[in-house]
């Protein structure tokens, strides 16, 4: 008998924008800072020579600029790029963020957009990728 259950379909990934901000984040040795190389709604990639493992939850700290304090969101690791990985992308790791309630998640959102409505109207098709 064939399997006819259905597989779970992947939500699309949210657009995302490439910009530098200022993220720091819990680390077995304490709060370490780096710079995030690209946001979007659901996650960011974080640029940093010691990437923590997949699947491994952490507490985030975004600074938004105009912001007089930053995002405290918490994040879980999806994706490694360990530094020497042949490619383009930058050593570090994607974090996709957990449980963000609404006003966090349009802070969030409401600079996504102004960052995308500041590019001209030929790179914002190229900086906002699925």
């Amino acid at each position: 008998m064939a399997d006819t259950s259905e597989k779970p379909v992947p939500a699309p990934r949210a657009h995302r924008i490439d910009h530098e901000l200022p993220v720091a984040y819990r680390t077995v040795s304490g709060f370490v800072t780096d710079w995030a190389v690209n946001l979007s709604r659901g996650g960011l990639y974080i640029n940093t020579q010691q990437p923590l493992p997949v699947g491994t939850v952490v507490r985030l700290l975004v600074s938004l600029p105009g912001a007089s304090f930053p995002v405290d969101l918490s994040g879980k690791v999806t994706r490694t790029n360990p530094q020497g990985t042949p490619g383009q992308e930058v050593p570090g790791m994607a974090v996709e963020f957990l449980d963000v309630d609404d006003e966090k998640r349009s802070r969030i959102e409401a600079f996504v957009e102004r960052l995308r409505e500041a590019l001209p109207a030929d790179e914002r098709r190229s900086a906002t990728r699925k």
